[in-house]
C-alpha cells in the first residue's frame, strides 16, 4: 500500500525535522555555540525588544552623618527594537518524482533527500545572514551591522550614540598579535571582554603561523564539535565558512542572542497539493532576529588580507 500524505507528514515531522533542526546549528562554528545559551524564544509583539542601560546612576556616592543625600534620578534606560526576519525553505514532490519513487522505501528515502537540501539551503541563507549587514533584502541585522560605528542598529543611530558603536579596525590589512591585542583590549573592561573571535580560513591561517607551537592551545568544547579552533588571549579563534572575505570578530557573547518566536521555530508546515501544479509541497518556518544590547563592547577588523 502507498504512503498516505498523513504518512508523509508523520515520517517528516517525526524523523527529519528534528535531525534538520540540530544539523543546521552544528554545521555553523557560532550556531553551535549559541544553541545552548544564545538561543532564546519571544513571545511576541509587534518587535523584538531589548532594554538597555547606557549610564550608571547620579543618586549616588558619599555621605557623612546626616548629610542630605542626592535622590535625584537620571536616563539610564533605553531600548532597541529589531523586526522579525523570515525563513523558509519548501520541500516540493512532483507527482513524476513520486511515481519514480514508489514503493515505501524509496519514497521515504526521497523525502529524506528533499528534507537534507532544505537543510543546506537554510543553514546557508542564515549562516550568511548572521554575518552580514542586513543591507540584503529581508535579511537579519548581522554582525557587520552590530560591529560597526555608524548606520542604525536596533532603532538607534549610531553616529549619534558613542555608547552604541563598535570597536572598529579599517587600516589593518595584514593580522598580527599586537593588532589582535589592541582591539581586544579596547573590547575589554575589566573582565567583561570578548569571548570569541571569529574569522575566515586564510587569516586563521595567518594567525597560526604567528603563535609559537607551544602556545597553540585549542578550546576542547568547540573542537569536540568538529570546528577549527586555537586560543589567542584566553578565548577560542574560529573558523566560520560563512565569514566575509577580510573579516574577523571579536565578539562578546554576554550581550548576544538569536531570538526565534516561539510558534515559528523550524515550523513544518505539511505537505498539501496546489489546485493548478501536479506537486506535493511542504514548508519550514523560521521567524527572528539577531539581536545584542551592547554594541561597545564588540569589536571588527575590516580590511584584512
Amino acid at each position: 500500500m502507498a504512503l498516505t500524505y498523513t504518512d508523509l507528514n508523520s515520517i517528516t515531522q517525526k524523523l527529519y525535522i528534528p535531525k534538520m533542526v540540530d544539523n543546521i546549528f552544528d554545521s555553523n562554528a557560532l550556531l553551535q555555540r549559541w544553541k545552548k545559551n544564545n538561543y532564546k524564544s519571544v513571545d511576541g509583539g509587534t518587535k523584538i525588544v531589548e532594554p538597555l542601560l547606557y549610564d550608571t546612576t547620579t543618586a549616588a556616592g558619599r555621605y557623612q552623618g546626616a548629610d542630605t543625600l542626592n535622590i535625584t534620578g537620571n536616563d539610564q534606560f533605553t531600548a532597541a527594537e529589531f523586526d522579525y526576519k523570515e525563513y523558509y525553505a519548501s520541500i516540493p514532490i512532483t507527482r513524476i518524482d513520486e511515481l519514480k519513487n514508489s514503493g515505501k522505501s524509496r519514497v521515504i528515502s526521497m523525502v529524506e533527500a528533499k528534507v537534507q537540501a532544505a537543510e543546506k539551503t537554510l543553514k546557508d541563507i542564515m549562516g550568511t545572514d548572521i554575518f552580514g549587514d542586513g543591507s540584503t533584502a529581508n535579511a537579519m541585522k548581522g554582525i557587520q551591522l552590530i560591529c560597526d560605528v555608524t548606520g542604525t542598529y536596533g532603532g538607534i543611530a549610531k553616529g549619534s550614540y558613542s555608547w552604541w558603536q563598535a570597536q572598529q579596525d579599517t587600516t589593518t590589512t595584514a593580522f598580527t598579535l599586537a593588532a589582535f591585542q589592541a582591539l581586544f583590549g579596547a573590547c575589554s573592561i575589566d573582565n567583561d571582554r570578548p569571548t570569541v573571535a571569529v574569522t575566515t580560513q586564510a587569516i586563521y591561517d595567518d594567525a597560526y603561523g604567528q603563535v609559537q607551537p607551544q602556545q597553540r592551545f585549542t578550546d576542547s568544547s568547540t573542537m569536540k564539535a568538529g570546528f577549527t579552533n586555537m586560543i589567542l588571549n584566553g578565548i577560542p579563534l574560529i573558523v566560520d565558512s560563512h565569514q566575509t572575505s577580510g573579516y574577523m570578530h571579536l565578539l562578546n557573547e554576554k550581550y548576544i542572542n538569536l531570538r526565534y518566536h516561539k510558534d515559528e521555530n523550524f515550523r513544518f508546515d505539511p505537505f498539501k497539493k496546489p489546485i493548478n501544479q501536479n506537486v506535493t509541497v511542504a514548508h519550514i518556518f523560521w521567524t527572528g532576529a539577531l539581536t545584542c544590547n551592547n554594541c561597545r563592547m564588540q569589536g571588527e577588523f575590516s580590511a584584512l588580507v
